[in-house]
């Protein structure tokens, strides 16, 4: 029977400072860049609505403790 050695499934990479990075397969490491996320606008109806939501919560929460 021949001998068999045995090797892992992912060679460590020594560059990677990082023991799980240094275990993860190159082809993972070396992958896409990561895409652009459109700029938002500073202020949207979604805060505030947000803001609203909250403000009146508190509000409501506030009167119903001193009433």
């Amino acid at each position: 029977m021949k001998s068999m050695k045995r090797r892992s499934l992912v060679l460590t990479d020594e560059t990677a400072r990082h023991p799980f990075r240094a275990n993860l397969a190159p082809h993972v490491l070396h992958g896409t860049k990561p895409l652009a996320m459109p700029r938002r606008r500073w202020f949207s109806m979604d805060d505030l609505r947000d803001f609203l939501l909250a403000y009146c919560a508190c509000f409501l929460a506030v009167s119903l403790y001193i009433a």
